[in-house]
């Protein structure tokens, strides 16, 4: 389970230069069967210390971070739910995605051509925002006849799927995104079919000027877009100065430390974007230790032990036992699961146990 995100927003916002900077940390598409990379899909390390620590105690042979998949399209414009630039062809790219990273541009430079010649914030997210429920709109009106048809010859789950996609419709007609709508557990099923795109959480990137990094609050545009958003949808919004990131993502090592500490930045602004969109998706880590490998996996809260034996392989899951379990905060302090046996901090769960945010397990499993 990798978390993946696509970015969206208007032309010359700074999507590419974010993308830049991910592309600059993309890690080996080797070390991840299955992972297709285009030119377009950048993935990268999710940041976590408490992996690095682990590393630090055992040196295993191969240290391997949990992923992040990012899905850059081109700039969207006015009309590209109808075509209007390469439209539908590139929304349809992020309709897999777990998440909406929407990139607002938040800062004047004439040097810099806006499409609207203006920078409007609040203007520029409603024209994207309006472009996704519009093809939102699209993709079910297409289907919503014979949807209709289905249920008036009495069949009852297309009874279902008809007051779904009805109550979703008519979101989308008073220009409200879908995750607005209240739906019953067995609607939500038929709507999560159609990949909509108003209805992933959405975690907005106000791009400010590197001066701004310090105090955000002070930049008037991203005032006015964060006030805006927490009256509306209340979704996540975090101020990066994408230029800068882009200068620190070339970096390495000294180089980079010194950079940050220069600029008075703790932690760059892709790791807050990957963190922000894990709490957005209410995502967490789990850990296997090893010293052949050990690894960081991600797995959504609330997901039990078999469930998240199945995160490293079905037959994990199809066959599982229990499962040994100690805090990676033991390892810490004790630096030794021999001493952590001893101390009593290994421990054994079942199927019903719900898995935390740092637990390191040894799954037992038979098939």
């Amino acid at each position: 389970m990798g978390l993946s995100a696509g970015i969206v927003g208007l032309p010359n916002v700074g999507k590419s230069t974010l993308f830049n900077t991910i592309t600059n940390l993309q890690v080996e598409a080797a070390n991840y069967p299955f992972a297709t990379i285009n030119p377009n899909v950048g993935i990268v390390k999710v940041p976590d210390e408490r992996l690095e620590k682990l590393g630090a105690i055992i040196n295993p042979d191969k240290l391997t971070h949990a992923i992040c998949t990012f899905v850059d399209i081109a700039g969207l414009v006015k009309g590209a739910s109808k075509g209007e630039g390469l439209g539908n062809q590139f929304l349809s790219n992020i309709r897999e995605v777990d998440a909406i990273c929407h990139v607002v541009r938040c800062f004047d430079d004439k040097s810099i051509n806006h499409v609207y010649d203006s920078v409007d914030p609040i203007r520029d997210m409603e024209v994207i925002n309006l472009e996704l429920i519009l093809a939102d709109l699209q993709r079910l009106e297409k289907r919503f006849t014979h949807i209709v048809a289905k249920s008036k010859s009495g069949d009852k789950q297309a009874a279902i799927e008809e007051s779904a996609v009805r109550k979703v419709l008519e979101a989308l007609k008073a220009n409200k995104f879908a995750k607005t709508v209240e739906l019953t557990d067995e609607e939500k099923k038929f709507i999560k079919n159609y990949n909509l795109l108003t209805i992933k959480p959405v975690l907005y990137v106000a791009n400010v000027n590197e001066s701004d990094i310090s105090n955000p609050e002070a930049n008037p545009h991203y005032l006015k877009l964060k006030n805006k958003i927490a009256e509306t949808d209340n979704s996540l919004i975090i101020p990066i100065s994408v230029s800068l990131e882009y200068e620190i993502s070339r970096l390495t090592g000294e180089d980079k430390k010194m950079f940050m500490e220069d600029m008075n930045i703790k932690t760059p602004g892709l790791d807050r974007l990957i963190q922000a969109t894990y709490k957005l998706l209410n995502l967490r880590t789990f850990f296997t230790f090893g010293k052949s490998e050990t690894r960081a996996w991600t797995f959504i809260d609330g997901m039990t032990a078999p469930e998240c034996a199945g995160v490293i392989h079905s037959d994990f899951q199809r066959g599982f036992i229990k499962v040994e379990i100690y805090d990676c905060n033991d390892m810490f302090e004790y630096k030794s699961e021999t001493v952590l046996r001893e101390k009593g901090k290994i421990r054994m769960e079942g199927k019903e146990y719900i898995m935390k945010d740092g637990d390191v397990c040894l799954f037992k499993f038979n098939v």
